[in-house]
């Protein structure tokens, strides 16, 4: 290996120096790729087939590991060769920084995207592919995307970790469901065409309820002792609807639950039905569509609320609270209702989404509310940026959006074999992109702030200058 010379001309120096670069590089390329093949092993490596007797056995396939110790030595190297004066692989990464101008015109038009959205996947797959579009793509998305500006109102701008955000999820979605089913069809039968734009505040003032009881033991932890704290609460709440049989139903579910009308007219072929009533031909398609629109009006609700709160008192609170509770305290600021708030508000949007949830799947156990829905939610809010609505938005469409697209990708079973499935490597892929997301940018994909209040032009606080304690 080449070393540094300490005398000779500078292009002698200049060709050492690269030498003994690119064989560090080599080197520790070579270890990474040793390391790649290890932490291989037991996922690509080790295989459980059938036979034709459906007995099991193991199939070693010695290509799939190699094929990931490859590429993690070119990458590794690549990185190090590449970067320069002992960086690291964020030297050669870009830069990002979004201008506020661009990023609020970003904003308008992905706003006149999502709008035009359902048209979009009619005019581009027709009426039978787009339901599978618009559903369990358009709307699955808004959900999450909602779902994280909720709890950026806690950890993003209180500055609150709150692993446990799923069970304001589960108690709309269970309100909704109970109200609907039990409550309004015994005491209140003419509102069931209503029933969801009933419930829909309710099951949010609900889970209100529950996030002050949430907050009111846990004021005075912070940090690691608050995120355990809200884990167990989450799943406190899980273990509730699996055991109280009488009210949840356990694990059997609640079926049933009443479908959104359009303001009373129910999306069916019956002659009071939506189509029947407009002239039109029916078809699920309808219900579809008007559900994007819903969640899509709920969504923009979310961040509408998020940024008038954000330039009000509470708001700046909440700012003060994330960056420093005991410089807030010394302003006299009652840190005990700050946290209250926004828990409380958090909870209330988590609430309506879960009750949304219930009333677009028509059916609801505790199945679908397991901690992997908090920590999907969560990696949202801090891969997008903490405080950002924009990195927030972006990062829910990259990770839920994404997984929907790996169910796309049959074609790539023509490369590895027809027993692929793009699927199964969806939690490898997503700990890879966060693990570079993490290096490229650890503060998160926008970790620019705009401040809440300034003097005479508004701008852009870098990520530089936003860390706690000192932004």
């Amino acid at each position: 290996m080449a070393t540094i010379e300490t005398s000779g001309t500078a292009a002698e120096k200049s060709v050492a120096f690269t030498d003994g670069k690119v064989g560090r590089a080599a080197i520790e390329g070579a270890k990474f790729a040793g390391l790649m093949f290890c932490l291989s092993i037991p996922i690509l490596l080790l295989r459980i087939d059938s036979d034709i007797d459906h007995k099991p056995f193991l199939q070693l396939r010695w290509s799939w590991p190699l094929w990931a110790a490859g590429l993690g030595f070119l990458v590794r190297f690549a990185a190090l060769a590449l970067a320069g004066g002992g960086r690291g692989v964020t030297a050669w990464l870009p830069a990002v920084s979004i201008p506020p101008a661009l990023s609020r015109h970003f904003g308008s038009a992905a706003l006149v995207m999502l709008a035009l959205y359902p048209v979009i996947a009619l005019a581009l797959v027709g009426r039978a592919g787009s339901i599978k579009w618009i559903d369990n793509f358009g709307i699955q998305v808004m959900i999450y995307v909602m779902l994280g500006w909720g709890l950026n109102i806690v950890v993003g701008l209180a500055g609150l970790l709150d692993l446990g955000y799923v069970a304001f999820y589960a108690v709309g979605a269970y309100s909704y469901a109970l109200l609907a089913t039990v409550v309004i069809p015994q005491y209140a039968p003419w509102l069931t065409p209503w029933a969801f734009w009933v419930c829909l505040p309710l099951a949010g003032l609900l889970a209100a309820l529950w996030g002050i009881l949430l907050g009111l033991p846990v004021l005075r932890l912070r940090g690691d002792y608050l995120a355990i704290v809200t884990l167990a609460f989450g799943e406190i709440i899980r273990l509730v609807l699996i055991n109280w049989t009488a009210v949840t139903k356990g694990y059997a579910g609640i079926s049933g639950i009443p479908r959104p009308s359009f303001f009373g007219l129910p999306f069916t072929a019956a002659d009071n039905g939506f189509a029947a009533t407009f002239g039109l031909e029916f078809t699920p398609l309808h219900r579809t569509i008007f559900l994007f629109y819903v969640i899509l009006a709920l969504a923009l609700l979310t961040n509408w609320v998020s940024m008038r709160l954000r330039r009000l008192p509470v708001g700046r609170a909440w700012e003060a609270l994330r960056e420093d509770e005991i410089a807030c305290r010394s302003l006299g600021i009652n840190t005990t209702n700050t946290k209250l708030t926004a828990f409380a508000i958090g909870a209330s949007f988590a609430g309506m989404a879960g009750s949304f949830f219930a009333a677009r799947q028509n059916f609801i156990s505790p199945e679908s509310f397991t901690f992997n829905e908090s920590a999907v939610i969560l990696a949202a809010v801090v891969l997008g940026g903490m405080g950002s609505q924009l990195g927030v938005a972006i990062a829910a469409f990259a990770m839920v959006g994404g997984t929907e697209i790996l169910r796309e990708l049959d074609w790539l079973k023509a490369i590895f074999g027809r027993d692929f499935d793009p699927t199964q490597y969806r939690m490898l892929i997503f700990g890879f992109s966060m693990v570079a997301l993490m290096i490229w940018k650890p503060r998160g994909l926008i970790a620019s702030r705009e401040p809440s209040l300034f003097l005479r032009e508004r701008k852009s606080i870098p990520a530089a200058h936003v860390a706690e304690g000192t932004g």
